[in-house]
């Protein structure tokens, strides 16, 4: 007879197949591996291959009980450098993904390799897998990967809708001022507009994929058997107090990358989930640098933007004086290949450094790092906390917008470029954020909220309870006695 498999419990864990939700869900699955989990990690075939691209065929890195499946997403073949459709990619989650993620659980449950499945960690936004927990009669642990105060503004979609703001009664209303239309009504954003609230409300469509792809995943993500957010509760006090009484047992259990250090051995912690390949010399250059001196650009894993926009960046760069890391993804420019003026390269070669992706993690903790123009997505808020890090917004879609909002009108920890860039306020801004007084305030800010955020994942601080609560409350447990339909 064969030795008896050691039975541990076993989480599925299925992200949103784009950087950013691949990311944290690896972190949490790291934590839960390190609190005796067997996990599965479960990546759309698209992006199984660009791991293997960027990582190399040991995926797990040898450690054990940790291992990556893969399902079709129905996609059309794409480049593996460049993000799916987000649109298409979301419609197809909703379309083709169930089939075959259910026939993968029952192959890992029949095969007598594995232990059986005894938990699902759901992202926020693949709520379709959320019946095949309930036909396993197993706990649906939802892992919102954006932050509260985005699943807030997604929870306002259905009353946007019936006061009458959204859809947009004509294209005009993009460009008209409407946008600036306040919305004093929503409890927890005094002075918000409508242009504050998640970005896909902007549609003059009724029947639009991510308006309604986005409204009903916040919803489903209020009805799981818990709802994980990877925030730390003195940050993100009003949108957790406002989502929570509508909430199922909810758990902060941020910052990910901070817990992640503080509970992850180092094999464990070196399971990389980068989908492009990593450019590691931008640390050797940072290092060169004085301190608090860089400005590090980079605008996410999906942000697209025009060829002028882009040469307004660079332009403002180069005029604010400061040396700075850029990275420039190769699909950063819309249709075409991200090409910077000759002049602007000339220019700033002895201050530039410029990469098509690193780890933004050690990016950002590097102490010659001074400001981060970014996005706004929300590892990348997390990210700046960690670092101490204030930031230039400059927010290109979801619930950024809303992160953005926050950043500058509660966080204290942030300035924002208009949509429509021009080079003397690119200047402007990092010459204020890197000398001026307000920058000046916004840093000491960022640096109390790093205090915070480590004394939240330190032993005995709530994200480090919470995710051992979570465990025990929720994962641990069958499903009847959580009061979950099977």
């Amino acid at each position: 007879m064969g030795a008896q498999l050691e039975v541990k419990p076993h989480a599925v864990c299925i992200p949103y197949p784009a950087q950013g939700h691949v990311s944290p869900m690896m972190q949490l699955a790291k934590l839960l591996h390190s609190k005796g989990f067997h996990i599965t990690y479960v990546n759309t075939e698209f992006n199984h291959k660009r791991l293997l691209k960027s990582r190399g065929p040991d995926l797990s890195n040898g450690v054990p009980d940790f291992r990556f499946e893969s399902i079709p997403d129905g996609m059309p073949e794409t480049d593996l450098d460049a993000t799916q459709d987000v649109p298409e990619l979301s419609d197809h989650i909703r379309t083709c993904f169930l089939a075959p993620f259910r026939e993968l659980v029952l192959r890992l449950n029949g095969s007598g390799e594995v232990p059986k499945v005894t938990c699902f960690v759901i992202d926020g936004v693949t709520n379709f897998a959320q019946p095949v927990a309930d036909e396993l009669c197993v706990p649906k642990v939802i892992f919102w990967t954006a932050s509260a105060s985005g699943l807030w503004g997604y929870l306002q979609y259905t009353e946007l809708i019936e006061r009458g703001y959204v859809p947009l009664k004509e294209e005009s209303y993009l460009s008209n001022g409407y946008l600036n239309t306040p919305l004093d009504w929503i409890p927890g954003m005094p002075g918000a507009q409508l242009k504050d609230i998640p970005s896909f409300i902007r549609t003059t469509n009724p029947e639009d994929i991510m308006f309604n792809f986005l409204k009903d995943e916040a919803l489903a993500s209020l009805k799981g058997s818990a709802l994980i957010l990877n925030t730390f509760d003195a940050f993100e006090q009003t949108a957790l107090n406002l989502v929570r009484p509508i909430a199922p047992p909810m758990y902060t259990i941020g910052p990910l990358p901070t817990l992640c250090h503080t509970l992850v051995d180092p094999k464990l912690l070196s399971i990389g989930s980068s989908l492009w390949k990593e450019d590691t010399r931008c640390l050797d250059w940072l290092g060169n640098q004085e301190t608090a001196s860089v400005v590090y650009v980079n605008y996410g894993s999906i942000t697209t933007m025009t060829p002028s926009q882009l040469v307004e960046f660079a332009w403002g760069l180069a005029n604010s004086e400061a040396p700075f890391v850029w990275i420039i993804r190769p699909d950063l420019v819309q249709g075409e290949a991200a090409l910077l003026p000759k002049e602007f390269v000339e220019v700033t070669k002895e201050r530039g450094f410029l990469a098509s992706w690193c780890n933004q993690e050690k990016v950002l903790l590097h102490p010659a790092v001074g400001v981060f123009l970014t996005h706004c997505g929300w590892n990348s808020i997390m990210e700046s906390v960690c670092g101490g890090i204030p930031v230039i917004c400059w927010p290109f879609f979801a619930e950024q917008q809303t992160n953005c909002w926050f950043a500058c009108n509660e966080w204290g920890m942030g300035m924002e470029i208009e949509n429509d860039v021009k080079r003397e306020e690119v200047e402007a801004l990092v010459r204020e954020m890197m000398h001026g007084e307000k920058g000046k305030a916004m840093r000491a800010k960022v640096r109390r909220w790093r205090e915070l955020s480590e004394k939240s994942v330190e032993a005995g601080g709530y994200s480090s309870l919470n995710l051992d609560r979570v465990i025990k409350e929720v994962m641990l447990k069958p499903c009847k006695q959580l009061g979950d339909a099977c």
